[in-house]
């Protein structure tokens, strides 16, 4: 077996990026179950609904001609959004579920990665953000503590979003099951319009999130060659073998040769 050679450098018009391109012993890590998969996409694309169509519904910006009830328009929205929180409900039952079922990058204490050595890590992960130098940010397999700590404050927001949403939802129906079920709810926040508020300022939540967690991951994809996107759909990506990750010892996983003759097969140096 012979050692790889780099390939040059990435050279952009704007700034230089110095990616490495050496392949060799692969290792492919299994990070994301199906379950946890399917709720991801069901709550992303159910969590766009609900934003737009609570915007029309907190301010009408359309209108249609003649009479209300012989076009429904608000009502198809309402409806809309009604069916895209029961699916992100349905969504979140999953991942709560998953929280106990799932591996060591699913389940809750991933999500709550308050340790003085992860938290030293966040600090690490923010100033790599910060100066975009990926080469002082540590390594992992599965989401980094910063990251964790972001799923965790936009796991809460959505239980916020729940809770004041089936609260205005039972208002339909005095008595009903969702009116008894969160009836509290109107007196802790001051009455109805303070439920709407926090209803309304928790949704802009969801854009900040989507943008900053979109490019990052790109970001990843691009510049630390993470398959962060595609492991979102594959469950997996594959890793070099002599890297080292702190959340995962990859002498527990077998690696896999790199079989092809575009690149020599990497040999861990002595």
């Amino acid at each position: 077996m012979t050692t790889g050679t780099p390939r040059p450098p990435v050279r952009l018009p704007w700034f230089d990026v110095r990616l490495p391109r050496m392949r060799g012993d692969i290792t492919w890590i299994y990070l994301w179950g199906a379950p946890l998969r399917v709720s991801h996409w069901l709550a992303a694309l159910s969590l766009v609904v609900l934003f737009f169509t609570g915007l029309f519904i907190s301010f009408p910006v359309w209108t249609s001609a003649g009479e209300a009830s012989s076009h429904f328009l608000m009502a198809r929205f309402r409806f809309t959004h009604f069916l895209a929180a029961t699916v992100i409900v349905f969504a979140g039952i999953i991942r709560v579920y998953w929280l106990f079922a799932g591996n060591q990058f699913e389940r809750w204490p991933a999500l709550w990665p308050f340790t003085r050595r992860n938290v030293h890590h966040m600090f690490l992960m923010l100033k790599s953000y910060a100066t975009l130098d990926p080469k002082i940010q540590p390594h992992f397999v599965g989401h980094n503590p910063l990251a964790q700590v972001a799923y965790t404050l936009i796991y809460l927001g959505t239980t916020v979003m729940m809770v004041t949403g089936f609260t205005m939802y039972g208002q339909a129906n005095p008595g009903g099951f969702f009116y008894t079920l969160f009836t509290w709810v109107p007196g802790m926040l001051g009455g109805l319009q303070g439920v709407r508020v926090l209803h309304h300022t928790v949704a802009w939540l969801y854009p900040i999130f989507f943008s900053i967690h979109i490019y990052l991951a790109i970001r990843a994809d691009y510049i630390e060659r993470a398959g962060v996107v595609s492991s979102m759909l594959t469950g997996g990506r594959f890793v070099m073998s002599h890297e080292e990750f702190e959340d995962c010892d990859l002498g527990d996983h077998p690696s896999v040769p790199w079989h092809t003759g575009e690149h020599p097969t990497w040999v861990k140096p002595q």
